[in-house]
């Protein structure tokens, strides 16, 4: 019996290293992640002519952005939740801002200490504490496309809709959106 399991294991190991092989020699593991979500091929980008024009998918959560008409990378997004929808249509890149902050989410936050007095404030809706001050979300490589909304960075972006409107994108993939996009880009938004 100890002869038999041994002939079937180093079987067993052989099978799984030629599948490995096959899939090696095939690009099988080397393009999975071309093949799905959070990538961009920056030598593409840098080497494709023609003008760059970006693409949401609010059905799938996803973004795309192409250069000369080639697809260029794929981001995974969270759009805007109920009661604060991100609309569809087209638009262009009207602003790019590194460092933005929201004007109408973010914190109080105590003078003295430094201490957040009250998180998740809308600005609108909720009055400042006295002694405290307001500080905006972190919106980190912001591109703005229609009115205050835009695309930014987030450590928070699950696979529906989440934001208050804006396009959460992880932040390495907003980084490259960010690079390569100018102001004027085409945006289009559709489910």
């Amino acid at each position: 019996m100890q002869r038999v399991r041994r002939y079937w294991d180093s079987r067993l190991w052989a099978g799984l290293l030629f599948c490995a092989a096959l899939l090696l020699a095939t690009n099988g593991w080397a393009n999975t992640n071309q093949r799905g979500v959070n990538w961009f091929d920056e030598n593409a980008a840098a080497a494709a002519s023609g003008p760059a024009s970006i693409t949401i998918s609010l059905s799938e959560q996803r973004a795309y952005f192409y250069k000369g008409g080639k697809l260029i990378g794929v981001s995974k997004v969270s759009s805007g939740k109920n009661g604060h929808r991100t609309s569809p249509g087209h638009f262009r890149v009207l602003a790019k801002r590194p460092n933005h902050r929201s004007t109408v989410y973010g914190s109080y936050v105590d003078r003295r200490t430094g201490r957040v007095v009250k998180a998740n404030v809308n600005t609108r809706r909720d009055r400042r504490p006295p002694g405290t001050y307001y500080r905006g979300a972190k919106m980190n490589f912001y591109l703005r496309f229609n009115g205050g909304i835009g695309m930014h960075a987030s450590g928070h972006v699950p696979n529906y809709p989440a934001s208050h409107g804006c396009v959460r994108m992880p932040p390495q993939m907003a980084r490259k959106f960010y690079h390569y996009a100018r102001v004027g880009t085409p945006v289009r938004v559709h489910y």
